[in-house]
């Protein structure tokens, strides 16, 4: 991991097409703004986490029980 420090109105730049400039820092948040082109998707990590999380949680079973259930019954 590359790590930079910058003030407010400097910017980096990556692959010569992405822009990351401070805009403000205030009381330790940090606003950025980034230039990129239209085609590469910039997304904040932890909303994709929280997808991520609430998709396993979706996809989990917690009903097994009563699926197990239905089953004896069935049987019987």
């Amino acid at each position: 991991m590359l790590i930079l420090s910058r003030k407010v109105d400097e910017s980096i730049l990556i692959a010569d097409s992405i822009t990351i400039k401070v805009i403000s820092i205030d009381k330790g948040v940090v606003k950025l703004g980034i230039d990129a082109p239209p085609h590469v998707r910039i997304l904040r990590s932890e909303l994709i986490r929280a997808v991520e999380d609430s998709n396993k949680e979706a996809s989990a079973t917690p009903d097994d029980s009563l699926l197990q259930q239905l089953m004896q019954k069935l049987k019987l």
